[in-house]
C-alpha cells in the first residue's frame, strides 16, 4: 500500500465532522466535438440496458452499455450538494432517455472527501452492484435530514474518532442514521455493520479515490468525463447539449 493512500485514510478518520464542501469549479478539458447522431444499439436479447451494471477497474459502477460510444463518468462525493442536485435532475433524463438506447453509459466513481461520505460510499456497496447508484440517488436525496442527524449528535460523531476502524465507520452510521436508513432499503444493519467494520473495503475506496484524483487532476465535485475528458459542466443544463453534441438523442 502506498503511504500517501494510508495517510489519507488516517487523515479522514481523524475528524468526522469535517465536512468538506463540494465545488462549482471544475477544471475541464478541450469542448466537446461535435458528431452525427448516433443510432440506438440493441442490448443482448432478454436484457436492458438500463438495467446493465458493471463494475469498472476504477471502481466506478456503470450503468448502460459497458461498450457505448458516449462514455459519461461522475466524480462525486456524497455529502456534496451539488452533486445531490445532479442526481435529482439529471439522473432521472439519463436513465429513461439515453442510457437505454445504448449509445450513452454512466459510471459512478468517488471522490471521498470526509468520513461521512466514506460511509456512505461503503454501504452503497455493501449489496448487490445493481443497487449502488440507486441507493446513492436515495442517499443524496436525504442528504439535509443525514446532515441534521450530524448536527443533533456531533459530540457521538467526534468521540468515533477514538474507536478502532473496525468499528469507527459503525459509529458513524449509526450517528447519522445511516444503519437504520439503509435497512429501510433493504440493506440489513447486521450487513451494513460487517460491510463497515471491513477495513479492507474502506481503505480500497479511499485509497482509489486518492489515486484516482491525483492522476487526473480532480479537485472538485461533481466533475464529469466524457469519453476521457473533463468538461466544462458540472450540472445537467449544461451537460445535456453536450451528450448531444456528442450524438447522443
Amino acid at each position: 500500500m502506498i503511504t500517501r493512500h494510508r495517510s489519507f485514510l488516517t487523515a479522514i478518520l481523524a475528524a468526522p465532522l469535517l465536512l468538506a464542501g463540494c465545488s462549482d469549479e471544475a477544471e475541464t478539458a478541450d469542448g466537446v466535438a461535435a458528431g452525427e447522431p448516433i443510432p440506438a444499439i440493441a442490448a443482448p436479447a432478454g436484457t436492458a440496458w438500463a438495467e446493465t451494471v458493471t463494475v469498472t477497474p476504477e471502481g466506478g459502477y456503470l450503468v448502460g452499455n459497458p461498450e457505448a460510444p458516449i462514455k459519461l463518468v461522475e466524480y462525486a462525493s456524497h455529502t456534496c450538494g451539488a452533486c445531490a442536485a445532479f442526481a435529482a435532475q439529471g439522473k432521472p433524463a439519463l436513465k429513461q432517455q439515453y442510457i437505454p438506447t445504448g449509445v450513452v453509459s454512466f459510471e459512478l466513481r468517488n471522490l471521498v472527501r470526509d468520513p461521512i461520505d466514506l460511509t456512505i460510499a461503503t454501504l452503497v456497496r455493501c449489496g448487490p452492484k445493481e443497487n449502488m447508484q440507486p441507493l446513492a440517488d436515495e442517499a443524496w436525496a436525504a442528504l439535509n435530514d443525514i446532515f441534521a442527524r450530524a448536527d443533533a449528535n456531533n459530540a457521538q460523531l467526534q468521540a468515533s474518532g477514538n474507536l478502532p476502524v473496525e468499528q469507527r465507520f459503525i459509529a458513524i452510521a449509526q450517528a447519522t442514521g445511516l444503519i437504520d436508513f439503509f435497512a429501510a432499503r433493504g440493506l440489513s444493519a447486521d450487513q451494513a455493520r460487517t460491510c463497515l467494520a471491513d477495513r479492507g473495503k474502506i481503505e480500497a475506496i479511499a485509497n482509489a479515490s486518492t489515486k484516482q484524483s491525483d492522476e487526473l487532476g480532480i479537485q472538485a465535485t461533481p466533475t464529469f468525463l466524457l469519453n476521457g475528458s473533463k468538461i466544462d459542466a458540472n450540472q445537467w443544463p449544461q451537460l445535456e447539449p453536450l451528450l448531444q453534441r456528442a450524438g447522443a438523442r
